[in-house]
């Protein structure tokens, strides 16, 4: 049977459960609206079916009746949906469907379908069964899932499926799983703007890159395809690999991270953790260059060395992962594990080697013994407290050197 009506067009081979195949001819619905077409179909199979009614089991049919009316199979069928202008939305087939009056198509066997924006295909979708529904103005299928974008090469498996085209939406949802070469990604739910080339992942979100190997969990992410940048609003974790083991660990209550640049933004408490050696940065707000194994920030700063149990602050600071430095700029203060003091204007800070350098109005403190010196430049190891301090002015220049006490 083929129907066209209201934009919509119905091809299909019906046949009535335990009856005999039946063929309809179309003018006799060329008034009906769709909706109206489940209704028609069902009544005019009743007319039928009547006609082949033995006098003898007539009873027994009269009890079957109902049944049969509601009860259909559809083979090679195919649903079409055109906009108002007469270009397709949506076109699905399916080799069988069952079809019951509560639904307008019911469970469909291998249904492929095509969904249009603008008249051109956005994506492909397939399954090996599903439950179809469509209303004229949105489609929805719900089974296992596998959604195609054929222009960008994603592709998106769930268990629901509805498109909305015209609010330019379509969502796959509950136990998402997307791929593509340049992310993978699982979640409850993801919402697909096609004009924008905009995905949204929410619900227990874990996406991950292979360059830069990155693994990220968080509630929501929206992907932004041609610009090929992620970004969250929520508290997002990112974590950094090397020969698969995780080597730096980034969080922010939101990030920004380009997929292109390799470059990733934490806002709002970000922090950035390396794990050989353990030394955590904190800020406001921070650049971390993956691929050049850095970060950045030009707000107020916080480094912790938690072997060495050292704290150093200042306005701003870099951190070099790979060389294992950290520079620090502006209001610079060290704090050691027995409250010993180094102040200054600038300071590096070699990891590695436990040293510090440090330039520009240098002040030194301990409390034991009490010490307090001042100089232009200092260098040495703050937790051990053998410090260096070197200070001149037009024509004197005083070296002062501080010894520990030995302690047992």
């Amino acid at each position: 049977m083929q129907y066209k009506q209201d934009n919509l067009e119905i091809s299909t081979n019906l046949n009535q459960e335990g009856g005999r195949k039946t063929t309809f001819s179309p003018f006799s619905l060329l008034k009906s609206n769709w909706y109206y077409l489940p209704l028609t179909i069902c009544l005019m199979l009743g007319l039928v079916a009547c006609g082949f009614k033995s006098p003898i089991n007539n009873q027994a049919n009269n009890s079957d009746s109902s049944r049969q009316d509601s009860n259909l199979t559809f083979f090679d069928v195919t649903l079409e949906q055109a906009d108002e202008v007469g270009r397709p939305v949506w076109r699905v087939k399916a080799k069988q469907a069952e079809y019951t009056k509560e639904k307008q198509i019911g469970e469909a066997q291998s249904p492929y379908g095509e969904l249009y924006q603008d008249g051109k295909v956005v994506y492909q979708v397939k399954a090996e069964k599903a439950d179809i529904e469509q209303d004229g103005k949105q489609l929805f299928l719900k089974g296992k899932i596998v959604a195609t974008d054929p222009a960008n090469g994603i592709i998106l498996r769930g268990n629901e499926l509805e498109w909305r085209p015209q609010e330019d939406l379509l969502i796959v949802r509950n136990q998402i799983n997307g791929s593509h070469k340049q992310l993978q990604a699982v979640a409850q739910e993801a919402r697909v703007k096609t004009r924008e080339q905009r995905m949204e992942f929410s619900g227990g979100v874990v996406a991950t890159s292979a360059d830069p190997q990155i693994k990220m969990r968080t509630e929501h992410l929206i992907w932004q395809i041609k610009a090929e940048t992620l970004v969250s609003d929520r508290l997002i974790q990112i974590d950094r690999y090397k020969n698969n083991q995780i080597s730096d660990r980034g969080k922010g209550n939101s990030a920004e991270v380009n997929l292109k640049t390799k470059i990733a933004t934490l806002a709002n408490n970000a922090q950035v953790e390396s794990l050989n050696p353990l030394v955590q940065i904190t800020s406001k707000s921070l650049t971390w260059n993956m691929n050049g194994e850095t970060v950045t920030t030009n707000s107020p700063v916080r480094v912790f060395h938690k072997a060495e149990n050292v704290t150093v602050t200042a306005n701003q600071g870099e951190m070099k992962i790979a060389q294992k430095i950290v520079y620090l700029i502006g209001k610079v203060n060290a704090i050691g594990q027995r409250r010993q003091t180094l102040n200054a204007q600038k300071m590096t800070w070699y990891l590695d080697k436990k040293l510090l350098e440090a330039q520009g109005n240098v002040a030194y403190q301990q409390v034991d013994p009490p010490v307090n010196f001042k100089g232009e430049t200092a260098v040495g190891n703050l937790q051990t407290e053998n410090i260096v301090v070197k200070g001149g002015g037009s024509g004197n220049r005083v070296v002062t050197e501080i010894i520990p006490n030995v302690r047992d």
